[in-house]
């Protein structure tokens, strides 16, 4: 058991008031060691987390929280807050089921006062804290801790201009530790990078150091936490920056391991009135040598080994994210035409190799969904073929720019939506619940969904040569399910893949589904149900003569999906057989229910969701027994 003496004893930021600077110090240590063991033991976000340690130390030790409130961006780099606030004996359950969140949850903690799960948040939301505070004349003060990967969206930088344009005390802390889960990119990232290596800035900041150093005290105690700040002031046609011309006072860069110089200037910022802008450089996976050399691979783990350094080996199964990422690859060396977007995910979506092979047609646009779907537009457009790779629950931002950008304009952008459905660890903010819904009713577009990771890559192939309009695939996060039967009919737009025919029940299984489904058949035609399996494949527009003639045949249908029901796969097809005068008595939809679902394992939420081999098999028991009992 790691030794935690003084962090054991913290259960509210407030409590690191009483510690001294060396107590403050020990603190810092012992949290990041903790970081270490208990992440290493349950898997999550980690080198983000190591590298905002001393930040959060100095930043909760200036701060009276509460009242005071601090808005992260994303939980990425806020496991050390969690563990300030009252829930280091819990971190053994992070991001299990039932457990801590890997995020902030307002449901979870008073202090945590605003969840988030998607980048770029915190600045707008602590401005709507501080405005509140403004109309209801209380006196707290309000931070913002954002990274430099989240400031270079574009609702960060609505917000600076708001923040900026109303005047009111606002505080913004940027995490910069020069990268997100990718290597970032964009011009603000390169002026950053500038800015951090210009020789007359470090020159400048050596010489201010030393002018504070030989300061008599108390002078010395009072500048020490200005020290940083002042090669602003020293240097000011140098380091002068857009946070200025925001209406931002700007102090940095700064040091964010150097925790008492932190805790001083947070002392001194949180005096300070109207809207301030703290640049902190930090490490990612500091303390830990192996994910501060490779902090990409290290961002987010599974259960390691801390000693050896070695992390589990990965299913022996392609996932749906390798299958996409190598018939991307596939497709690009066929058709010139043909290039990748991602919008800051290239693990995560499967084009870091693409990336690799054909550099001059990648893409990676940062955190800006919106304008990687605009972008895709214009690239469509112009003759070539986009393939723009967002996570389902990421493309939610992007919606307007689908609508209104590619769809009415009939543009070819082929979509990808990796992690559709239920995620897992993550939780309600990752989860792919709603992409079918907010996806079908868009006029002009065609959306697709594989069984497996072979119907994965010759539905891509097929997305290639199409183009007459926009078409989207969504599949779920994890590996390729090996039990379906290999037989296969050819991608036809609009056609079903009829996997087993029978009388007494039509089973429609979407993607993801198709496996328990065909799971639950086996058992249903042991137990003498002979059953019809449909694997939809298309989604709009779907196979409605198929499903018609299976339906009229065996009376009832199941429909299951890993969508939520609103607006689903399973409510179009019952209303084009209410629209076909067929009686609908027969018909039941398994799907998402209404509400947002927990974290926890991906087997274990399915369950609890019924969208499982055995969830899918008691409903179809169901279905039979109320047709029976209808028919006597």
């Amino acid at each position: 058991m790691d030794e935690l003496q003084l962090l054991s004893t913290i259960t509210q930021p407030t409590d690191l008031h009483r510690l001294s600077e060396k107590e403050l110090l020990q603190v810092a240590q012992e949290l990041r060691q903790a970081i270490l063991t208990r992440v290493s033991q349950t898997g999550g976000h980690f080198s983000s987390n190591l590298g905002t340690v001393e930040l959060t130390v100095a930043l909760y030790a200036a701060y009276s929280i509460p009242p005071d409130k601090v808005v992260w961006d994303t939980g990425h780099q806020a496991y050390p807050h969690k563990m300030l606030t009252g829930r280091l004996n819990q971190f053994d359950t992070l991001r299990k089921y039932q457990g801590l969140s890997g995020f902030l949850r307002r449901e979870e903690h008073e202090l945590d006062v605003f969840g988030a799960g998607h980048a770029g948040t915190a600045i707008s939301a602590a401005l709507g804290f501080a405005a509140a505070r403004d109309q209801l004349q209380t006196n707290e003060k309000v931070v913002a801790v954002t990274g430099d990967a989240a400031i270079c969206s574009g609702m960060s930088w609505e917000a600076l201009n708001h923040a900026g344009e109303m005047g009111t005390d606002l505080s913004v802390v940027l995490n910069d530790n020069r990268m997100s889960i990718a290597p970032n990119v964009g011009a603000l990232t390169n002026y950053f990078t500038r800015l951090r290596a210009r020789p007359f800035t470090q020159k400048v900041a050596r010489r201010a150091k030393d002018v504070v150093e030989r300061l008599p005290s108390p002078a010395a105690k009072v500048a020490k936490g200005l020290r940083h700040g002042l090669t602003h002031y020293f240097a000011p046609n140098e380091t002068g920056t857009v946070f200025e011309e925001l209406g931002f006072e700007y102090i940095g860069p700064v040091d964010g391991h150097d925790l008492l110089t932190m805790l001083e200037i947070f002392r001194n910022v949180r005096e300070i009135p109207g809207p301030t802008f703290v640049h902190a450089i930090t490490v990612k996976g500091k303390g830990y040598e192996v994910a501060e050399e490779d902090s990409r691979k290290w961002h987010g783990v599974a259960p390691f080994d801390l000693e050896s350094c070695e992390m589990p080996t990965s299913s022996s199964q392609p996932t749906y994210t390798q299958a996409f990422g190598e018939a991307a690859i596939e497709c690009a060396s066929e058709d010139d035409k043909v290039v990748a977007i991602t919008a800051a995910m290239p693990d995560g979506t499967g084009l870091t190799r693409f990336s690799q092979v054909h550099p001059d047609r990648y893409f990676d646009v940062g955190i800006a969904e919106q304008h990687a779907v605009t972008f895709a537009a214009g690239l469509a457009a112009a003759g070539l073929k986009p393939f723009c790779a967002i996570y389902s629950t990421f493309l939610q931002r992007g919606f307007d720019q689908v609508l209104h950008d590619v769809a009415i304009q009939k543009l070819p952008v082929r979509f990808f939506m990796d992690r559709a459905g239920l995620v897992g660890d993550d939780g309600p903010t990752h989860h792919g619940a709603f992409d079918i819904s907010y996806l079908s009713f868009i006029p002009n577009l065609v959306l697709l969904a594989p069984r497996d990771a072979t119907e994965l890559r010759e539905m891509t192939r097929w997305m290639k040569n199409y183009d007459d309009g926009p078409t989207a695939m969504r599949y779920p996060r994890g590996a390729t399910d090996a039990r379906l039967p290999e037989q296969r009919s050819p991608i036809e737009l609009g056609k079903a893949e009829i996997l087993c025919s029978g009388d007494d029940l039509t089973l429609l299984a979407v993607g993801s589904m198709v496996s328990p489904a065909w799971e639950a058949t086996l058992q249903l035609l042991e137990s003498g149900v002979s059953v019809s399996l449909l694997n939809a494949r298309f989604l709009k527009p779907f196979d409605f003569d198929s499903i018609l003639s299976h339906f009229r045949r065996t009376r009832r249908l199941l429909i299951v999906e890993e969508n939520v029901r609103a607006g689903g796969f399973g409510q179009q097809v019952l209303d084009a057989l209410v629209r076909s005068g067929e009686p609908t008595t027969g018909v039941e939809i398994l799907a998402l229910p209404d509400q947002f679902v927990e974290h926890g394992a991906q087997p274990l939420i399915r369950r609890d969701c019924g969208l499982d081999a055995a969830g899918i098999g008691t409903a179809a028991a169901r279905l039979l027994q109320m047709q029976r009992s209808t028919q006597s």
